[in-house]
């Protein structure tokens, strides 16, 4: 008869393959972008255009919001915020699946260790519920990126046309960085244990909706620095990768606080410069 495979066993298989299928979902997304997401953009391309050059003149057509292109740029977006957010959430997700399995809440009162299929359904929902919130925000930029080509104030390429909403964008970024409501939401987001040990519920459907309510924190956290892609260009690949960068040090980091406030003064500071030389 062959020996019960210990816990610490079971509990680095899962996590390996949790960390697995969070990496292949991240990559899929992220190509996708760098394939230029259905748009024709490319962000590679984007990144290499200087503002000031005769590429960034080129005519092109403001394009039809019809319900086809429309559905076309909801996915962009959604596709575009999990490959920038979900890997900053993989602690979170790996805790969560670990604490599923192993049966032991924190601060809560001890659970019969959960099956591998249960650590599936558990792990799926409370992802799913993150991105819900990923695919709300979504849902918000695209009606702010029609509003805005309406305005004339996007061009087709997907970038501010006005010095001045760059420098609003700007401002609003950095000052909400310096906000308590931003420290709050980056705290819960840089502790996993402390948000398990507070909003831990059972079931698929309790991991769902720890999966909204830890998506909430992490939009009140990040949503004005996403809100940056219209300014830099929303398929330019060294804005994307940059806010993506700045999230995970934010969250990750020891330093992550800190570099928050410091990124907040410098766009508070480039805001500031910009708006004042608009013409």
């Amino acid at each position: 008869m062959k020996s019960p495979i210990p816990l610490e066993a079971v509990l680095r298989r899962d996590r390996v393959v949790v960390a697995i299928a969070l990496l292949a979902v991240i990559t899929v997304c992220w190509l996708y972008l760098l394939t230029g997401a259905g748009t024709g953009m490319y962000p590679l391309e984007m990144a290499a255009l200087n503002p000031d050059s005769e590429g960034m003149d080129m005519p092109m057509s403001i394009p039809e919001w019809t319900p086809g292109y429309t559905l076309l740029m909801f996915g962009m977006w959604w596709l575009m915020m999990i490959a920038m957010m979900l890997p900053s959430a993989a602690p979170m997700v790996l805790l969560h699946a670990t604490v599923t399995r192993n049966g032991l809440p924190p601060d809560h009162d001890a659970q019969p260790a959960g099956s591998s299929r249960q650590l599936v359904r558990t792990t799926t929902a409370f992802v799913a519920g993150y991105l819900v919130m990923w695919g709300a925000f979504s849902l918000l930029a695209v009606i702010a990126q029609w509003m805005l080509q309406r305005e004339g104030l996007l061009s087709p390429m997907m970038i501010s046309t006005s010095r001045l909403l760059g420098a609003g964008l700007l401002l609003a970024a950095g000052l909400w960085q310096l906000t308590p409501l931003k420290a709050v939401c980056l705290r819960r987001c840089r502790s996993p244990i402390g948000f398990l040990s507070m909003h831990w519920r059972t079931g698929t459907r309790g991991a769902f909706g720890m999966g909204v309510k830890h998506g909430a924190y992490c939009l009140g956290c990040c949503w004005f620095l996403m809100a940056l892609l219209f300014f830099g260009g929303v398929m330019n690949l060294i804005w994307i990768a940059g806010l993506a960068l700045i999230v995970l040090i934010e969250k990750l980091t020891p330093s992550g606080e800190f570099v928050g406030k410091v990124t907040g003064v410098l766009l508070i500071a480039w805001g500031a410069w910009l708006g004042a030389t608009a013409t």
